[in-house]
Parts: C-alpha cells; structure tokens; sequence
C-alpha cells in the first residue's frame, strides 16, 4: 500500500499548520516516493526527504531515528505513517528535534495507541505539542479502500488505535 490518508491535499494541509515561510528548509522523513518533497519545493522551499527503500529521486537513503544531518539543521520536518512503522516513535521524536532549530516546527500524522503517551514522548524530547487532530475517520476509510483494492502490507492490530496529526514546535 502507497501513500498516507489524504494524500497531497493532507500533506498540504501539514504544511500549512507549521505557518513556515516559503524558503524555509524541511525534511520529509519516511519521504517514500517523494511526493511531499516535490510539493515542499513547489511551495518554494527547500526539502529533501529520506526513507530506508526511496522509492523517487527526490528522496535519499536514510533512516529517520539516525539521520546523520547536522543537529539544528531543518525548519520543518514533516512526516506521514512512517513513526509507528519506524518502530521507535519515541526514537524518532528525538531524533527530529535534534535536527531541528529552536522553533521548528515538527508536523506528523500516524498511528496512535495512546495519545497521552504519545503526548509526553514529544514533550521529553523537547517539543511543545501546538495542535493535534484526530484523523481517525479518515484513516479508517484509507484502510477499507485499500483492503477492498488488496493493497493493504501493514494494519495494526487490536482495539484503541487511532490516527492523529500533530504541529509540534521545537523548543
């Protein structure tokens, strides 16, 4: 199964709640095939984005919990249903408020099995949670559409997930 729940006009909806500046440098992390990549730069800023199997041009090798860019080198960092497949939400928290400067703005949306948790974990890495919206609905319909297509390579199991979205500044 390709792409995220909302596909580009969530991604653009992400991008919008940072309120970044066009030239402003992010990166998408879990970029797959690049789509958000190429939207940031048609946007006018500057992106790179990184995936452990990059799938387009846009996107380099790269393993979003050790990144090997420069600590505080970022503005934004965007990423769509990659932190829970990454295995290591916590992990990879940390790791983008390491690269990202003092009041960067971190946005996301994944799987949650415990907001609050999920919450703190973003706290203890050094971010003040600014928004967050449940998305679960839409997440829903994303899976069933993909079952009904036979696309579906990874479904969380059990009861209590949810998928949430997130504008994180870095503090």
């Amino acid at each position: 199964m390709l792409g995220h729940p909302g596909g580009g006009d969530h991604s653009r909806y992400l991008i919008e709640l940072s309120f970044l500046p066009a030239g402003s440098r992010w990166l998408d992390m879990g970029a797959g095939d690049g789509e958000t990549v190429r939207l940031l730069g048609n946007l006018g800023h500057e992106a790179v984005g990184i995936d452990l199997e990059p799938r387009g041009d846009a996107v380099v090798r790269g393993d979003f919990l050790d990144t090997g860019f420069e600590s505080g080198s970022f503005d934004g960092i965007i990423s769509q249903c990659a932190f829970y497949v990454g295995g290591d939400v916590p992990g990879a928290l940390r790791e983008a408020a390491r690269l990202l400067r003092k009041g960067g703005k971190l946005v996301f949306s994944d799987v949650c099995w415990n907001v609050r948790e999920l919450i703190q974990n973003a706290r203890e890495a050094g971010f003040a949670v600014r928004h967050m919206e449940d998305l679960t609905d839409l997440w829903k319909e994303y899976y069933i559409e993909a079952l009904w297509r036979e696309e579906i390579s990874c479904l969380p199991g059990g009861k209590g997930c949810s998928y949430v979205l997130f504008v994180c500044e870095r503090m």
